[in-house]
């Protein structure tokens, strides 16, 4: 499937969510300009950007801002109509680090689970940046979108998970995709901690973050406050709830309704990571992603019947290397198993146990 049909799906599925909420298209457009000044405040890069996807795949400007700010503009639509809170909200993911004096390799492992809306496997991509501006960066984004789960040439790799607090949708920050992507143009980690620690945001996320330098940090963030969590026994696991003392004592944890089965997805995957004797590596950190504990609400979901007739799944397993520049994908995990490997560079030399090399999109920008 071409890239633009893709961008096309993605911007037909959620301009359908808004339409299901009744919000007036005077409202819709309203809102949608709101966030889309909301990034050019941020970087006006990132509009233009926008813009050239608009034209490229026949669509409507407002559609490509709508698929970068989803998760603020359905909130607010929410919010706004009176419409129910889902059973199930989005990017309920479980992520994890492997720190270098655990791994196998000696490098540090850096993967997810992506929980979502199973259509979502026909909108995903891969993107391989060509950046002017900074380091060259790979990832796996929505369709249209600018960045989600990726790593850039110098080593830095990002992941990102649903949290919830009372703080959320009070003011309008910068929408999350547009942090991680600020996150992958960084050439030093310091840089990239401060994109991610000091953006103001619309709702909470827990981000983290790694370099192949051999360092990882989990943030969990509130709109406007950070809170970080180191490895411990050389890993980090993160599923849906907060888990910083800190973080506990100054804010109120909303999302549990949403996502029970969190508490034990996190202790699932750090269990059969630590229960491994000696190191680990990319085949332990799939295995433990690949847990079907208390199916259908796993670490690795099945597709099943969601709110408003949707059918939520894991919709890709994501795990990266950064030092050996390579990030392998499994889409549809709890029913494929076969990765496909994606590279910073063609010509990228991949380990023995590497899945199959695929090609990706180019962009140059």
């Amino acid at each position: 499937m071409l890239a633009a049909e893709r961008i096309r799906r993605s911007a037909g599925l959620y301009s359908g969510t808004l339409d299901a909420f009744g919000l007036s298209p005077e409202r819709r457009q309203s809102l949608i300009e709101e966030f889309a000044g909301r990034i050019e405040e941020f970087d006006a890069s990132y509009v233009e950007e926008m813009r050239g996807i608009a034209k490229g795949a026949d669509v409507p400007f407002e559609q490509i801002v709508m698929i970068n700010a989803r998760t603020e503009v359905v909130a607010m639509a929410r919010a706004e109509t009176g419409s129910p809170d889902p059973e199930e909200q989005d990017d309920g993911c479980t992520g994890a680090l492997i720190m270098p004096a655990k791994s196998a390799s000696g490098n540090l492992v850096h993967g997810q689970n992506w929980d979502w809306r199973s259509e979502c496997v026909e909108t995903g991509i891969v993107l391989r940046v060509r950046n002017t501006n900074g380091p060259d960066f790979v990832t796996f984004v929505e369709a249209g979108g600018l960045a989600r789960s990726g790593f850039n040439e110098a080593g830095i790799s990002i992941t990102a998970n649903y949290l919830e607090c009372e703080r959320d949708y009070k003011k309008l920050g910068v929408p999350l995709g547009l942090v991680r992507r600020k996150v992958l143009e960084q050439e030093h980690f310091a840089k990239a901690i401060k994109a991610v620690a000091s953006t103001p945001k619309s709702c909470s996320n827990n981000i983290m973050i790694a370099t192949s330098a051999g360092f990882g940090i989990d943030f969990e963030c509130a709109p406007d406050e950070s809170f970080p969590i180191l490895p411990e026994n050389d890993l980090i696991v993160h599923a849906n709830h907060w888990v910083s003392p800190i973080a506990l004592t100054k804010l109120r944890d909303t999302g549990i309704p949403f996502v029970p089965e969190s508490f034990y997805r996190d202790w699932r995957v750090r269990q059969l990571l630590e229960s491994h004797v000696g190191k680990i590596g990319r085949k332990e950190l799939k295995e433990a992603l690949f847990d079907d504990f208390l199916t259908p609400y796993a670490v690795c979901r099945p597709p099943r019947s969601g709110n408003h007739d949707n059918i939520t799944a894991t919709v890709a397993m994501v795990v990266m290397e950064a030092a050996l520049g390579m990030m392998e994908i499994a889409p549809l995990p709890a029913l494929n198993r076969q990765f496909a490997t994606y590279c910073l560079q063609d010509y990228t030399p991949l380990p023995s146990d590497a899945a199959p090399r695929a090609k990706s999109l180019f962009i140059e920008g």
